[in-house]
């Protein structure tokens, strides 16, 4: 049988690096020769560097190179694998599934806690399970992690130690690895409503601000003045915000401003839903935004990518009511 051809992006992190003096510095491919020879056994491997860092260096310029390159070198391959580091690739692979809408391959992030010059690395396991999905034939851009995949833009790092570093919130792995091989859902797959495009417009000017009891509302005001375009607030419960002491005043402003306000949950495992209580439609009734049960790294990312396609107020709505790539469970 002829090997699927699969392209290898390493962008840096912790599976790519080295221990020197002053900790764990990302290298280039060629730290990964031992453990691509090996997976060479079964796949056509095409590698190529593309950043080299740490992933709490990988900022929106960097989602954007990472679009444009699995987007013009594609043709000719059966799946994409992006190598990245933990700390943010969760923002990495949302935002990269946004900017790819209707990709037509499997693109598959991964990385590993500890890197694959330590005996003990993960990263074996994860490489082999990237690869497994970038061969599965099924596009979409994914996360696979300790013999899991999960969507990409419902990734969420939750341990910074352990192996089971990712966790799909609030939707099922799209595929596992067992004694039967890597097991795939396709009824969690993400949905396909257009030819592949590269968007890859982003506004930076998004704050994600986790709400506290008692916070300033002078903080929005604050917001609109460094020149914030979208802001999403992680909010108690199914979304409430206290309204005593003027608490909704800074959102009212904000906007009336202009700026999209997206009201999402501090409560991992849930979904906002401002029709609840009083303060959540009192929200509703000021044009804020639902985030639903999307996580915030989906809801920011969504809203970044919305804001630099150029949409306004109502075009944003509108477009968080839509399930663009399964960040959200369709009612």
């Amino acid at each position: 049988m002829k090997k699927k051809h699969i392209l290898l992006l390493t962008t840096g992190g912790t599976i790519a690096s080295l221990s020197g003096e002053d900790g764990l510095t990302p290298q280039c491919s060629g730290v990964m020769d031992r453990d691509l020879q090996q997976l060479r056994i079964h796949y056509d491997i095409t590698v190529r560097d593309i950043l080299c860092l740490d992933s709490s260096n990988i900022c929106p310029r960097e989602w954007q190179l990472i679009a444009r390159q699995i987007f013009e070198n594609r043709a000719g391959f059966d799946g994409i694998v992006v190598s990245h580091g933990t700390d943010t690739m969760a923002y990495t692979a949302s935002a990269i599934s946004f900017m790819l809408p209707g990709i037509d391959l499997p693109v598959v992030f991964t990385g590993s806690q500890l890197p694959l010059s330590d005996i003990l690395s993960d990263g074996p396991d994860n490489l082999r399970t990237a690869f497994a999905m970038a061969a599965s034939g099924f596009p979409g851009v994914f996360l696979a992690f300790d013999r899991k995949v999960m969507l990409g833009c419902r990734a969420v790092k939750v341990r910074a130690s352990n192996f089971s570093a990712f966790e799909s919130v609030n939707a099922r792995y799209v595929a596992e690895v067992s004694n039967l091989g890597l097991v795939v859902d396709e009824s969690v797959l993400p949905p396909r409503k257009s030819l592949p495009t590269l968007q890859d417009n982003i506004c930076e000017n998004v704050f994600l601000l986790k709400l506290t009891p008692g916070l300033n509302p002078a903080v929005f005001d604050m917001l609109a003045a460094m020149g914030y375009k979208g802001i999403v607030v992680e909010a108690f419960g199914l979304g409430g915000i206290h309204v005593l002491n003027k608490g909704l005043r800074g959102i009212r402003r904000a906007v009336e401003d202009g700026i999209s306000v997206v009201i999402t949950t501090q409560c991992l495992y849930d979904s906002s839903n401002l029709r609840v209580y009083q303060v959540g439609n009192q929200l509703l009734e000021l044009g804020v935004i639902q985030g639903r049960d999307m996580n915030s790294e989906a809801a920011m990312t969504k809203l970044m990518w919305a804001l630099g396609q150029g949409m306004d107020q109502k075009q944003v709505a509108a477009l968080f009511a839509e399930n663009l790539t399964g960040e959200i469970t369709e009612e």
